[in-house]
């Protein structure tokens, strides 16, 4: 007896059972299943309406996971190609400025833990955290903090 096809409804569940999804991130999920593409965005209301998706959690969890080891300038990138609107990204953005010194130190100390001896060693380890999403304030006080250290 073969398997019935999940519905579009039952995958956007199992999706969002898994992790957070942002509405754009779960429409083109949805969207190869879909025989008509207009029954996703009405099924995405009612999930929101529900309280299932939600971009406020949504954003919560993706900068809590991403700031281990990424800076905000990457972050907020990240958040936006997924569709986040302007508003939680102002938000984001205000949460992910206040502890990015702490943030950038604790990658820093996981990667490097010693201090650059030399002015090259210096250079990698600021583009190595600038890479990473950090500013470069942000850098700067890392570097010249662990070197008073």
């Amino acid at each position: 007896m073969p398997a019935q096809p999940l519905s579009l409804r039952a995958r956007a569940l199992k999706a969002l059972a898994r992790r957070e999804h942002s509405r754009q991130e779960l429409q083109a999920r949805l969207q190869p299943f879909a025989d008509d593409p207009d029954e996703i965005g009405p099924l995405l209301d009612d999930l929101e309406k529900r309280g299932w998706l939600s971009e406020a959690r949504f954003v919560e969890h993706t900068t809590t996971v991403r700031r281990r080891r990424f800076g905000a300038a990457r972050i907020l990138h990240e958040l936006r190609e997924k569709g986040v609107s302007d508003a939680a990204l102002a938000a984001a953005q205000s949460q992910l400025k206040h502890g990015e010194v702490e943030a950038a130190r604790a990658v820093w100390k996981k990667k490097f833990g010693s201090l650059p001896a030399t002015l090259e060693e210096r250079a990698k380890q600021a583009r190595f955290l600038a890479s990473r999403g950090f500013s470069a304030e942000t850098v700067h006080a890392v570097l010249k903090k662990s070197c008073e250290d």
